[in-house]
Order: structure tokens, then C-alpha cells, then sequence
């Protein structure tokens, strides 16, 4: 029996992350996965980024994590997206090669001491009761009938540790703590029609044994689908039906790491269904599986699929639709838009309805896939289960859709694995630090029905989480964490110095009697304009990410200033930590929902207190008074 510090379960964005982040941080560490050759496989479209979640992928990349180098390496078209709007919800996209991208992911594992990737199928936990739990019952404080603790105390007692995974080939391998990233192959069930396979993605078979065991150790599983469309044959597309959508000349890199793209850039394209597309799928509506009540659960709001489009928006009379390569020697392109799970003779139709795909040759049909996934009720904000210590989930498995994500998440659980086994503290970040720590809070304060999609809009701060500051804001931290190496530390060091020395620079710098940082806040003055009158400074060499820092910074002062008075008021909420064990129970004035609902989540502070679903700030006013007091009590 092999031991281990860490076992991550999974070989998708998620389990890639935590693996990393986890040896990285000097663990050793076990990723176990189905097919170790698919490790960081794009299961749906091939690209990386976009609103909001190109905002994680510079977190996560500031943070020391390995997305943001993966997508430089496999990119082969970047584009900035929302360009002509403010820096807050600008925000980086990039086609990639699923080839190239996978292999980056891979390389990079393996190019980290302690990590083994192993081949296996998990199913199942070894588990023992905790220390603390023993002390419990053996002071009588269990029920006599189950040999449990009453429910209060359930709240704030894990029964259980993790000790380790079995595989279903007899394998088994002890950990101090698990990872369980498992996509959408909990009890995976791929619809196409009336056609139903089991399986998380196309070729790739489900994990039942997983599933049985999570609710064996009493955590509650729920269902949840989303879809992918149709893949058709390059060479069968009229491209010249098409409109031509390149990519941005020079491409900006994700990763802080690399200033430059060097691979060549490829074209994508848009096209839109009509009139004719839409009768045929109303004609066969009552044979797509969300509408014939073959699938009960829900999917994505914000990336429907094209039933959902049709029927939801009936007065558009056409959908865009963006032609994605999956790579430069793959034919397959990603039809962007037509998410379908339509059986496939009405997919044939429905593709060659619309323009420049009159004669395309599908060469994978869309389908819908259904999956376990855990309600985040039952979790901690370090991704901790609460019923079993050690037991920590990211990705689909809470309820979350897409890489970026499942990414973040992988991140934030590999790091709180290791410091749990390390008894250090775990890595928290606030609402107003990262769209990371935006993405956490959602999840165990609004346990979502639907797969969690991230979008600038959910963000309180967004002028302060911009995609080119995460450096400033994160980077430090993954440094105190274990995560940042020297040769990121170095250059991040270094760009910071050189923000600093040009912002001096300008604020005692004048033009007509007034500051160069003043003249800036002015929409239409550049710094590059003031930069090329300054004999001592080479704008040739000045690198574009600090002007672009400089400028933001002078231009958006006032706006800053304001929002930093927002984020201090929170952050006195925030520091207003509740005790593990609060007896929300003693509190009489409380409202009984109030209480039933403080005890299921455990908020960590008061400003999370808040933000509890049908919490009123009239319950928050009367716990706060309630916490003064307990304070004020203790010796």
C-alpha cells in the first residue's frame, strides 16, 4: 500500500491544479485518473477564458498556478474581449489546440518532484472517525440509539477522516487528505436522443462506485446536465459564407510569466441560424430529451442549449454561431452556439440549415450528459467537506461549469489540503481580493440549482479585480503560500518597482503647472503621448504592462479611492469572525429560520452571515449584538 500526503481524484482542469499546486507546495502528491495520456483534456469547447473567467485564469496564473501557462503554450488565437470598455470587464480569450494544450498540462506535471500520475478508476473511501468525534462520544455526548452526536453538535464536528482511496482493480493508497475532482462522470449518463450511454464524455465510462460511497458517508448527491454541439469536418464548411473573426495582432499572453505569444495565430468564424433552422427544431422539440422528460435535471442558464435558445427567445429570428478549430492539424471544428442533445438525424438537418454548413459532414454529434454533484451546503469555504475531514471537492462536483472554474477550485483545494495536513492556515480570499474568492463565497453562501457560471457582473469590486492586476493582488499571497517560485517572484518584483518609479515620477513631473498623474485622469491624454517627451525614459524598452498599470491607476484615482472606502466598510463585517462552535440555538430573539440556517452553513464572519440566502439584516443586527456579547463574556 502506497502512502501519500495528497491524492487527487480526477485528470480534468480541477485535478490538474490541485495536483499541481499541492507539489509545488512540497507534498507528495497521487493523481489518480481513468486515462493518465488525457490528463488536461478540453471535454468541450477549445478554448480557455472569456468574461469573467479569463479574470480567474490571471488568479489562478498570479496565484502560481499552471492554466494561464498551459493556454500560452496551446493558444492559437487570442483575443481581448470588451476592449472598447473599461479595464474592469476587459478580459482575455484564447482558442487553443487541444493537442497542444493537453500536452502543456501534462509536461508541466510531470515536471514537478512528488507527484505520480496513476491509472485507475476510484471507487471508494477509506475513512476512520475522528479524534475529536472519539473524545465525544466517549464524554456521552452521542444518542444512544445510532451512536451519533445530536444535531448541534453535528454542525461543528466532522464523524469522520479520510485516510485514504481504494480502486476498483483491488489497488488501495493511504493520504493525509483527498481531492476529489470528478467532472461530470459521477454516475455520468451521455443523452442524444432518445439514446442514453453511460459515461462522463464520449469514450470514457462513468464512475458509479464513487457516487455509492459519497452517500455512504452521508453526503447528499444531486443531479445536474449540461451539453456540448456538434463537431463538424473542416474541409466540408463554405468558409467564404462565413464572416471572419481573427484574433487580436499582437496576442497578450495569460500568464504574467510570458511576455510574448510566439505560435501562429489562426482565423475563427460566425455564422447564425435562420428562420428554417428554428421550424426544425420546434418541429422536433418533443424529441430532445430536456423537453420528452427523459432528463429531469437542471442546465446551464447562460449557456443554453439551442432548444432552449429557440424556445426561450422565439422573437429572434436568428442565434450566433462561432466556427472554432480544435487545432492546426485537427479537422474537427466546435460549432460554438449549437449545444444540442436533438437526435442525431435531426442534428444533420439542423446543421445544414445554416449557412456555409449546407453540405457539412458532422463528425461528432452534440449530446447532453447528466451527473452526481454535491450540494455546497455540505461544504467548507476551504472545499472541505463538512461530514468527513481531509475530504475536500472542486470542479463540476459543486456544482460549477467550465475549466476556468473548475480550475480555480482545483487551486484553492489543493492549497487548503496541504495546509490542513500541515495545521497552518488555510488560504481564504475575500470578495473584494479575486474573482476566486467571489466564486467561493457564491458557493457556500447560494448553494446553486443550476451549473455556476462566472461573470464580471457577480463581482462587488470589479474595478479593483481587474485581469491586469491580479499580479499585484495575488501574487503575494501564493508567495506566502508556497506556490510562487523564485523566478516569478523575481519578475514580478521587478514590474512592481518599475509601477512604482514611473507613478513617482509622474506625480512630481509637471506640464503646465500641474502634475503628469493629474493631466492623466483626463479621458483623452495618454501616457505614451507624455512618455515620448521625457528624454529619460526609453519607451522602446518600457514595458507595455507597467504604462498600462500607471495609466489605469492615474486615470481611474477618484473611482479607486471609492471603492476602497466600499471594500474598508466590508472588510469590518469580514473581520468579525464567528467561533466554529456558536450556539446559534442560545440566541431566543432569533428567528428560527435564521438560526437553522446559521447552523447549516457555519459562516465564518459576519459579513458572510449576510450573505446567506433568506438571512434579513434584521437577523444580522441580532446576531451581531449576540456576538458583542459572548466577547465581552469571555475571560
Amino acid at each position: 500500500m502506497m502512502n501519500y500526503d495528497i491524492i487527487v481524484i480526477g485528470g480534468g482542469h480541477a485535478g490538474a491544479e490541485a495536483a499541481w499546486a499541492a507539489a509545488q507546495m512540497g507534498c507528495s502528491v497521487a493523481l489518480i485518473t481513468m486515462r493518465v495520456d488525457v490528463i488536461g483534456r478540453m471535454s468541450c469547447n477549445p478554448a480557455i477564458g472569456g468574461l469573467g473567467k479569463g479574470h480567474m485564469v490571471r488568479e489562478i496564473d498570479a496565484l502560481g498556478g499552471l492554466m494561464g501557462l498551459a493556454a500560452d503554450e496551446g493558444g492559437i488565437q487570442f483575443r481581448t474581449l470588451n476592449r472598447r470598455k473599461g479595464p474592469a470587464v476587459r478580459a482575455l480569450r484564447a482558442q487553443a489546440d487541444q493537442q497542444l494544450y493537453m500536452r502543456a498540462v501534462q509536461n508541466l506535471l510531470r515536471s514537478v518532484d512528488g507527484l505520480d500520475l496513476i491509472e485507475g478508476i476510484v471507487d471508494g473511501f477509506a475513512v476512520e472517525e475522528t479524534a475529536e468525534r472519539q473524545r465525544a462520544r466517549a464524554s456521552g455526548l452521542h444518542t444512544t440509539d445510532n451512536d451519533t452526536l445530536s444535531a448541534s453538535q453535528d454542525d461543528t464536528l466532522a464523524p469522520l477522516r479520510i485516510t485514504g482511496v481504494r480502486l476498483e482493480d483491488g489497488r488501495e493508497f493511504r493520504a493525509k487528505a483527498v481531492v476529489v475532482t470528478t467532472g461530470t462522470f459521477l454516475r455520468g449518463l451521455m443523452h442524444c436522443g432518445p439514446r442514453q450511454t453511460e459515461g462522463g464524455r464520449v469514450g470514457e465510462p462513468a464512475s458509479c462506485g464513487l457516487s455509492d460511497d459519497l452517500e455512504r458517508l452521508g453526503i447528499v448527491l444531486g443531479r445536474l446536465k449540461t451539453g456540448t454541439p456538434p463537431r463538424v469536418h473542416r474541409d466540408t464548411i463554405h468558409f467564404d459564407r462565413c464572416t471572419r473573426q481573427p484574433g487580436d495582432d499582437p496576442p497578450l499572453p495569460f500568464s504574467f510569466m510570458n511576455d510574448t505569444i510566439t505560435q501562429p495565430q489562426i482565423d475563427c468564424w460566425i455564422t447564425h441560424t435562420h428562420e428554417r433552422t428554428h421550424e426544425i427544431i420546434r418541429s422536433n422539440i418533443h424529441r430532445a430529451p430536456m423537453y420528452s422528460g427523459q432528463i429531469k435535471s437542471r442546465g446551464p442558464r447562460y449557456c443554453p442549449s439551442i432548444e432552449d435558445k429557440v424556445v426561450r427567445f422565439a422573437d429572434k429570428p436568428s442565434h450566433q454561431i462561432f466556427l472554432e478549430p480544435e487545432g492546426y492539424d485537427n479537422p474537427w471544428i466546435y460549432c460554438n452556439g449549437i449545444s444540442t442533445s436533438l437526435p442525431e438525424e435531426v442534428q444533420e438537418q439542423l446543421v445544414h440549415s445554416i449557412v456555409g454548413l449546407e453540405d457539412a459532414r458532422i463528425v461528432q454529434h452534440g449530446y447532453a450528459v447528466e451527473y452526481d454533484w454535491v450540494p455546497t451546503d455540505q461544504i467548507q469555504t476551504t472545499l472541505e467537506t463538512k461530514r468527513v475531514a481531509g475530504l475536500f471537492l472542486a470542479g463540476q462536483i459543486n456544482g460549477t461549469s467550465g475549466y476556468e472554474e473548475a480550475a480555480a477550485q482545483g487551486l484553492w483545494a489543493g492549497v487548503n489540503a496541504v495546509a490542513k495536513i500541515r495545521g497552518q492556515e488555510p488560504m481564504i480570499l475575500g470578495r473584494h481580493e479575486a474573482y476566486i474568492g467571489v466564486m467561493i463565497d457564491d458557493l457556500v453562501t447560494r448553494p446553486p440549482d443550476e451549473p455556476y457560471r462566472m461573470f464580471t457582473s457577480r463581482a462587488e469590486y470589479r474595478l479593483h479585480l481587474r485581469s491586469d492586476n491580479a499580479d499585484v493582488r495575488l501574487t503575494p499571497i501564493g508567495r506566502r503560500m508556497g506556490l510562487v517560485d523564485d523566478a516569478r517572484w523575481d519578475m514580478f518584483e521587478g514590474k512592481r518597482q518599475a509601477i512604482d518609479t514611473l507613478s513617482a515620477t509622474l506625480s512630481t513631473r509637471t506640464y503646465q503647472g500641474r502634475p503628469l498623474s493629474e493631466w492623466l485622469r483626463r479621458p483623452e491624454v495618454r501616457l505614451a503621448d507624455f512618455l515620448a517627451e521625457m528624454p529619460d525614459f526609453d519607451v522602446n524598452h518600457m514595458v507595455p504592462a507597467v504604462v498600462e498599470a500607471v495609466e489605469i491607476n492615474a486615470k481611474y484615482a477618484g473611482y479607486l479611492e471609492r471603492e476602497q472606502r466600499l471594500i474598508d466598510r466590508a472588510r469590518q463585517a469580514e473581520a468579525r469572525l464567528i467561533p466554529e462552535s456558536f450556539d446559534y440555538s442560545a440566541i431566543p430573539t432569533l428567528r428560527f429560520e435564521a438560526r437553522e440556517r446559521f447552523a447549516k452553513f457555519r459562516p465564518r464572519s459576519l459579513g458572510q452571515a449576510a450573505r446567506i440566502s433568506g438571512i434579513s439584516p434584521s437577523d444580522i443586527a441580532t446576531l451581531s449584538i449576540y456576538l458583542h456579547q459572548a466577547r465581552a463574556s469571555m475571560p
